[in-house]
């Protein structure tokens, strides 16, 4: 053998160990919990469920888990709950959301309905605050005098809107902190003497068309009433903006969050300057007047900005495009925005770009409605393929050569996601799970053992010793989940006269590390 087909074998063989050493091991959890179903579990990488909360309301679309080790948990306020049926209803309908904690105890109860507004589909987590998507009622006579030429019915349209709670478990309810409303960024081209005309829509891409969805297929009001049908949402801690996907629309977006409520109506404030206008806009450029590609054919779901901590396609902007590949194939589709600063960079007279993803993954199992996906650390795809309407039902992963390394699990859920070993809620969770199976929680992942640094509790203060720098963050978690302080000076004492007696977990996070210790009180 020859000394250039020996290096070619070398690398071959380095490559083979490569990919088996990072990619093959499926690490952590799944958290799901099927549509209408009152149960949620956790699974681990052997699919053994390793925690379940039974609980007594019915889960409409989205479970998730806080740093804390609680769920926040849209789910549908009716008489079933013992609270009172919706006045509103259509696809994923909620009307309430809940933070949980570990055995199962509602730490907080927020319900959003009535005649006029409903949150349905998808939440997330803005710190400790949750969003929820929402519909607000807007009469026919409200649309037709907006500019709006298509059939309205007697109930007219439900455009989206956010609203963003915090929860407080003293009072064991939750209060609205901040609003965004699409209806307060439409522009129209057919009536110059109604509100928000413009001459030419292509001019105006930082609004909504009030005219570009004319027919929304089914939905709520009889028909027709979900509007833009917004299905998925993420926020982004680093820019301070949030993501949103539209399926009637066919496209996603991007707002500010750094405005107050009243500048969110508006279009000026905020990090952009440009208030609660539409900072970003992707995959059907005929929404704003623009020829180029669509890229987004039909339904589109779970828009979300992967982490940007060193993992492949960091920073980018993931969708779950149900048709992507054509003929009901669904891709996962990843793009690098054109982000400049806190607004996003154009050609004049031309769409946003890219002009196409960045990156495609075509779906083993597919579906035409809700599911989600992400991106593991090592750069695995996680999906959910929901059920439903012909879809496959089943959650999986795949490693950079497409093998699918883990599942398919059939879990039936409309949107499941992991949370590897190191996630804070997962190492909370430690001790009230079924660990029997699951390769979690040794030292390497802790990183505990070989932690030098100690917290100890002595004469009502905790302590530490060879800490050298400067936390990022410092937490202490009850067992509960509940945060009984926060700060980032990890280097002062802490006085416990203020904490009961109990097992605590602390949390210290370096730029680059993060720790949790155990500690008695």
């Amino acid at each position: 053998m020859n000394l250039k087909i020996k290096r070619i074998v070398k690398i071959i063989v380095v490559l083979i160990f490569f990919t088996n050493e990072v990619f093959a091991q499926f690490s952590g959890f799944a958290l799901y919990n099927r549509q209408g179903n009152t149960t949620t579990y956790l699974i681990d990488e052997n699919e053994n469920i390793a925690h379940t909360w039974n609980l007594s309301t019915e889960c409409n679309y989205t479970v998730l888990l806080k740093d804390n080790g609680n769920i926040v948990r849209g789910t549908k306020n009716n008489i079933q709950t013992g609270g009172t049926n919706n006045s509103l209803g259509g696809a994923a309908d909620a009307g309430r959301v809940q933070e949980i904690d570990p055995n199962g105890n509602v730490v907080w109860d927020f319900i959003y309905s009535s005649s006029s507004v409903l949150s349905h589909h998808d939440i997330c987590l803005i710190g400790d605050n949750v969003l929820l998507t929402a519909w607000e009622v807007k009469s026919q006579a409200e649309l037709i005098n907006a500019g709006f030429t298509g059939n309205v019915s007697n109930s007219g349209k439900w455009p989206t809107h956010f609203v963003e709670i915090e929860g407080n478990p003293n009072t064991g309810t939750a209060q609205i902190v901040w609003e965004w409303h699409i209806w307060d960024h439409l522009c129209q081209d057919v009536d110059p003497n109604k509100p928000n005309y413009v001459n030419d829509i292509s001019d105006h891409p930082e609004l909504i068309d009030i005219n570009m969805i004319q027919n929304s297929g089914g939905g709520p009001g009889g028909g027709g009433g979900d509007w833009f049908h917004v299905n998925g949402v993420d926020y982004n801690p680093d820019l301070d903006q949030i993501a949103f996907s539209s399926r009637f629309s066919s496209e996603i977006y991007i707002i500010d969050h750094s405005t107050t409520t009243a500048e969110a109506a508006s279009h000026t404030g905020g990090n952009s300057g440009m208030g609660g206008d539409i900072l970003y806009r992707w995959g059907n450029p005929a929404n704003y007047g623009m020829a180029g590609q669509r890229v987004i054919p039909n339904a589109v779901h779970d828009v979300r900005w992967i982490k940007d901590d060193g993992r492949p396609f960091g920073g980018h902007l993931q969708i779950f495009n149900n048709s992507g590949g054509g003929n009901n194939q669904s891709t996962v589709d990843a793009i690098l925005t054109p982000v400049n600063g806190y607004t996003y960079f154009r050609n004049p007279g031309q769409p946003y770009g890219p002009s196409s993803y960045t990156s495609r993954y075509f779906c083993q199992y597919s579906a035409p409605g809700q599911s989600a996906s992400d991106r593991m650390s090592n750069g695995n795809i996680f999906v959910n393929a929901s059920g439903g309407q012909g879809g496959a039902g089943v959650m999986y992963e795949v490693d950079s050569l497409n093998n699918i390394i883990w599942g398919p699990y059939n879990a039936q859920s409309q949107k499941a996601f992991r949370y590897e070993c190191d996630h804070l809620g997962i190492q909370v969770l430690k001790d009230y799970m079924n660990t029997s199976s699951t390769s979690c929680f040794n030292a390497s992942s802790i990183e505990e053992l070989n932690n030098p640094i100690r917290f100890y509790h002595h004469n009502s203060l905790i302590k530490c010793e060879n800490i050298n720098e400067i936390a990022v963050e410092l937490m202490i978690f009850s067992s509960d989940g509940r945060v009984v302080y926060k700060s980032k000076d990890s280097k002062s004492n802490i006085s416990t006269k203020f904490i009961r007696k109990g097992l605590y977990y602390i949390k210290y996070k370096f730029r680059d590390r993060q720790f949790i210790q155990k500690l008695v009180i």
